[in-house]
C-alpha cells in the first residue's frame, strides 16, 4: 500500500512537472495587420491558425495596423510580428522619416508579393492623371499608413501638397475611404495593397471609377525621394470596365518579427510558411508561385537569425 501512495506521489509529481512545464512554454505573440478592405487581415488570420499550430501552447493575437505603424509596433516592442512594406521597412533601417531612429529591433521573415499604390476616382471627377488632383476632395489614410506616405510623395513628385486638395480625409480604412466616395463626400481615394482591392472592387460594383495612372516621370520623381519605389502595372481587366493597362507604383510586402524572438521559434514559423504556400495564397493569389528563394529575397532589411538559418538549409540563402 505504501508503495502505491508513493508510486502515485510519483506519477502526479510528474503531471505537475509536465504542465508546469508546458505552461512555461505557453505564449501569447501579438501580429500587426492593416487596415480593414485590404489584404493583410485575411493574410493575418491564416498566418495566425498557422502559428498556433507549429507553436503549440501558444497563442496569436492579431491587431489592425499599418505599414509604418507595424515597424514602429516591433521595434517598440509592442508587437512580435508584422506585416511591412519594402519602401518604408527600409526608411526605418536607416532612420529616415517619418521614423526619428534607426530602428534595431526589425528583423526580416519573409519577402511576400508585390504591392500597387492605387489612385481611384470616380470616373465623373475627370481626373486622367495626378496634376488633375487639385482642388479635389481625396481620402487617404490615417498618418502611420504608408499608402498616406505614398500619397505626400506622389502629390510632392508633381509640386503638389495636401494644400492644393480641396478637402484631405484621414481615414482609418480602406472601406471607409471608399464609402466617402460611394456617397460622394469624396472624389479621390487611395490605398497600397494588392490587387484587386476588395475596397475598390466594392466601390465600382455602384459607381464608375477611373484608375489613375502614373507617368514614367513620376516614377523617376518617386524614385528619388525613395529608391524602394518601382514601376508596375495594373493588368487592364483587374476591375470592372478597366479596359487598358495602368501604369502605378509598386513596392514588396514582406512579413517581419522582432529580432529579440527566440532563433527556434521563428525558425519554426518560417519553415511554415514554406510549407504552406497554398494556404496564403487562397487569399492572395499573387503568392501562388512564390518558392523559398522568392521569400529570402534581399530589400535591405536584415534576416532573423532563425528565417536565415530555414533559408541555408533548402539552399535559399548562401
Amino acid at each position: 500500500m505504501r508503495y502505491r501512495t508513493i508510486a502515485s506521489i510519483g506519477i502526479l509529481a510528474a503531471g505537475v512537472a509536465a504542465f508546469a512545464g508546458a505552461d512555461a512554454q505557453a505564449q501569447t505573440y501579438k501580429l500587426m495587420t492593416g487596415p480593414q478592405g485590404g489584404v493583410w487581415v485575411p493574410l493575418g488570420g491564416t498566418l495566425k491558425a498557422m502559428f498556433e499550430k507549429t507553436l503549440p501552447g501558444s497563442s496569436v493575437q492579431t491587431l489592425p495596423g499599418a505599414g509604418i505603424a507595424n515597424v514602429k509596433g516591433v521595434e517598440e516592442g509592442k508587437a512580435d510580428f508584422g506585416f511591412g512594406n519594402s519602401t518604408s521597412t527600409v526608411d526605418a533601417i536607416e532612420g529616415r522619416k517619418p521614423f526619428e531612429k534607426k530602428a534595431t529591433n526589425v528583423c526580416q521573415i519573409a519577402n511576400l508579393y508585390p504591392q500597387y499604390f492605387q489612385i481611384v476616382s470616380l470616373a465623373d471627377a475627370k481626373v486622367g492623371k495626378v496634376a488633375d488632383m487639385k482642388g479635389k476632395t481625396i481620402a487617404v489614410q490615417t498618418r502611420g499608413n504608408t499608402a498616406e506616405a505614398i500619397s505626400a510623395d506622389i502629390l510632392k513628385a508633381n509640386s503638389l501638397s495636401y494644400n492644393d486638395m480641396g478637402k484631405v480625409n484621414f481615414m482609418a480604412s480602406y472601406n471607409d475611404a471608399a464609402a466617402l466616395l460611394q456617397d460622394g463626400h469624396a472624389q479621390i481615394f487611395t490605398l497600397g495593397t494588392t490587387i484587386p482591392a476588395s475596397s475598390v472592387m466594392d466601390l465600382a460594383s455602384s459607381r464608375g471609377i477611373t484608375m489613375v495612372p502614373v507617368s514614367d516621370a513620376e516614377v523617376a520623381a518617386m524614385k528619388k525621394i525613395n529608391a524602394g519605389y518601382v514601376k508596375g502595372t495594373i493588368p487592364a481587366g483587374t476591375y470592372p470596365k478597366q479596359d487598358k493597362d495602368v501604369p502605378a507604383i509598386a513596392y514588396s510586402a514582406h512579413f517581419i518579427a522582432s529580432c529579440k524572438l527566440p532563433a527556434d521559434k521563428v525558425y519554426a514559423v518560417t519553415k511554415a510558411m514554406a510549407g504552406h504556400i497554398a494556404d496564403m495564397a487562397a487569399i492572395n493569389k499573387a503568392m501562388a508561385k512564390m518558392t523559398p528563394k522568392d521569400m529570402a529575397e534581399d530589400i535591405g532589411v536584415p534576416f532573423h537569425p532563425g528565417a536565415a538559418k530555414y533559408y541555408r538549409e533548402v539552399g535559399a540563402l548562401k
